[in-house]
């Protein structure tokens, strides 16, 4: 895949961290895989049990990044604190597959919203830009996700991804054999961080998605 570019326009408003694998093997998510992700949630139940959001100080990167595009993060939630709160009420993640639970270790850990992508199904190089008047594409589970004004990445074929929701598309399955994850953060977010955020990634896909695992 060609690398991600970030349209000069909205270049002072977010950052993003990469992450290509391929090959990985995608399945049933495993028993290190699920005791990882439960002993996450138990982390996070004891640390913000009974807690709004808006009282969390890990869900505020997020919603710089959203108020920065003019969404309010309190009617259209970050995926990651639409995970968080998952969590908190007690409701599991949906069973999906082991890349989609990676992802979703990979987002609650950071409480950064992250797309995930096959790789193979993206046609050309990928911009990430502001989605234009009336944009949208069929979302999992959703029958239209609106774009327009957010941040959006796009191939040859048009959008396919943006923090909130996926597309159809280019969504992970159990053929997928190569991946692109995409982590947003607000432009203030230290790069630092989110670095070790790009290597936590990588390993917990290696760890969980190699395909001698």
């Amino acid at each position: 895949m060609a690398t991600l570019t970030i349209a000069p326009g909205i270049r002072p408003l977010l950052r993003v961290g990469v992450v290509e694998a391929s090959p990985v093997r995608v399945g049933p998510a495993g028993a290190f895989l699920l005791a990882e992700l439960a002993a996450l949630c138990a982390r996070m139940v004891a640390a913000h049990a009974g807690r709004p959001p808006g009282e969390i100080e890990g869900l505020a990167p997020a919603r710089r990044l959203y108020r920065a595009f003019g969404i309010d993060p309190t009617s259209t939630r970050p995926s990651s604190e639409a995970l968080l709160r998952r969590i908190l009420q007690g409701k599991p993640f949906p069973s999906i597959n082991s890349a989609v639970e990676v992802c979703n270790l990979c987002s609650t850990s950071f409480l950064l919203p992250i797309g995930l992508y096959d790789a193979s199904k993206i046609r050309g190089g990928v911009t990430l830009r502001q989605g234009e008047p009336g944009e949208s594409y069929p979302g999992i589970r959703k029958d239209s996700v609106n774009v327009a004004g957010r941040p959006v990445l796009v191939d040859d074929l048009g959008p396919f991804g943006n923090p909130t929701s996926d597309s159809l598309r280019t969504c992970v399955t159990e053929e997928t054999a190569s991946l692109l994850m995409v982590i947003f953060a607000p432009a203030d977010y230290a790069q630092a961080a989110l670095d070790a955020h790009v290597a936590f990634a990588r390993d917990a896909i290696g760890r969980h998605l190699a395909t001698n695992s």
